[in-house]
Parts: structure tokens; sequence; C-alpha cells
């Protein structure tokens, strides 16, 4: 049986684990629904913002923080917080132009 090897040697599978973040606080709002006069909002598939992704998004834009700041809150490293802040902006853009529902889950 032939295994696709990724590049370091990694075999395809499941992967590492995912080290736990640190949350600072619970989002009190968990979702999002638009106002929508062309089509309903519900018909489209919702946009789904990890908390992870809120609260990088929270320390980052809300609070101020440097991407190193963050990421020492989060206790994790500055591109992972990297990723969790574009994938988050991603979203929200995607959430405002599209005009569908967000939905904070994790």
């Amino acid at each position: 049986m032939f295994r696709f090897r990724y590049r370091w040697g990694r075999v395809a599978g499941p992967g590492r684990p995912m080290k736990p973040r640190l949350i600072g606080m619970k989002p009190a709002v968990r979702a999002f629904i638009p106002t929508v006069e062309t089509e309903p909002s519900t018909m489209r598939n919702p946009i789904v913002l990890d908390v992870d992704e809120f609260e990088a998004v929270r320390l980052i834009d809300y609070e101020g923080l440097t991407q190193e700041e963050a990421a020492r809150r989060m206790e994790v490293s500055r591109g992972t917080v990297w990723r969790c802040i574009d994938s988050a902006r991603k979203k929200i853009a995607s959430m405002l132009v599209e005009g569908r529902e967000l939905v904070i889950e994790g």
C-alpha cells in the first residue's frame, strides 16, 4: 500500500493534536444575523467563527495588543495568532459583504 508523505517526513493522517489555547472570556453573543432585503440569510450556510479566532480579534483589534502580546496571552506561537486573525478577518469580511449569518462556536 502506498502512503503519501508530506514534506518533513509527515505521513498523511490526523496530524498533531491541537494545542490548547487560553480564551480570556466567553463571547456574550453567539450569532449575528443580518437583515437582508434581497434574499433571506437563512437560505445560505452560516459562517462559523471559532472561539480562538474570536479571541484573536478581541485581543488584537479590540484591546489593541500586538500579535506577540496576544500570543503570550493565548499561550500559542505568534504564527498561530496570525493564522487565527487572518482567518477571522476574512470570515468577518465575507459576512459583511455577502450578508451571511455569523455563528461563534467552540
